[in-house]
């Protein structure tokens, strides 16, 4: 008995390990195979019909067996026993253990931020990770998104999977100035891209890989030097540095109804911060925006 369970399991792992189109074949055929041995058995009440035979064939393999279909004679009994019944519930279980393991690995790899997010579109794309301050950002975002807007996509190092992974998607990257991974993260079709590294050295990094990957994304670098924010300008086609000002599309962390708030979440973000939007051919400013900021955010606007 020993030796018909190990050879029972190597033939099961070798079924297993199988692709799809082998596996597929291998039910069609056994599928067939059974078919032609009731016809053979003379059983007409299951091969009369192509739909009666699926029926009896589908509730053998998923061992439902509702009783309504069965052999009538000693011989298709017998080619019932010996071929239909183990065949079928073999390959039907390794069918259904092999499709509920691809989408286990389908999620678990989306999860650990291995997945491919290049076709997405009009997204936000989130660079970096910081902890409570980056969660903020982006819950600031989803209350802002509009009903039916695509999934915000971070793009950090160092995390295991997903920190948000009812909210967001995940792209793991081993470093932020890689540019395979914005591309991964669909920046070629983003509409804005929030970067903020752990340093002006990362930042910058990533700034020139995303511009590098989006050409047409809005971008938005956060620096703390002013020569780092000199250095991205002059690389920039058209840069504008600016503060948090230019962030009422990205969410209430930084953008409130009075004047008072938002420069008391300005000053939570941190004072020496900067931000600079880059844009390609970026519009200058109109008449009636720069009354609106220097009415908001005082007259050094």
């Amino acid at each position: 008995m020993p030796f018909f369970v190990r050879v029972w399991q190597q033939v099961y792992v070798s079924i297993a390990t199988l692709s799809w189109s082998i596996l597929g074949i291998l039910f069609a055929c056994h599928a067939l195979a059974s078919y032609a041995l009731f016809a053979a058995a003379g059983e007409t009440k299951l091969t009369d019909s192509v739909i009666t035979f699926v029926y009896f064939y589908m509730t053998t393999a998923t061992t439902v067996g509702y009783g309504d279909l069965s052999p009538g004679g000693d011989a298709g009994r017998l080619v019932n026993v010996c071929i239909v019944l183990p065949g079928s519930i073999a390959l039907f279980t390794v069918l259904l253990g092999k499709a509920v393991a691809g989408m286990s690995a389908f999620w678990r790899r989306r999860l650990q931020g291995l997945g491919d997010f290049s076709e997405r579109a009009g997204h936000t794309l989130v660079v970096g990770w910081q902890g409570a301050r980056s969660r903020r950002v982006i819950e600031g975002l989803l209350g802002d998104a509009p009903v039916g807007a695509p999934r915000i996509v971070l793009l950090a190092r160092g995390l295991e999977s997903n920190p948000m992974p009812d909210a967001i998607d995940f792209v793991a990257a081993e470093q932020l100035g890689d540019r395979t991974a914005f591309l991964r993260a669909g920046a070629a079709s983003a509409h804005t891209i929030i970067i903020r590294g752990a340093d002006d050295d990362e930042t910058l990094a990533a700034t020139l890989a995303g511009r590098s990957a989006a050409s047409r994304a809005h971008m938005v670098a956060h620096f703390h030097e002013d020569s780092a924010a000199d250095l991205i300008r002059h690389h920039a086609v058209q840069g504008t540095p600016i503060r948090a000002v230019m962030l009422p599309r990205l969410g209430p962390n930084v953008w409130h109804d009075t004047p008072a708030a938002a420069m008391a979440t300005l000053e939570e973000l941190e004072e020496t911060a900067r931000l600079m939007l880059l844009q390609p051919q970026t519009p200058p400013l109109r008449a009636t925006d720069l009354d609106e900021l220097r009415q908001t955010f005082g007259a050094r606007w």
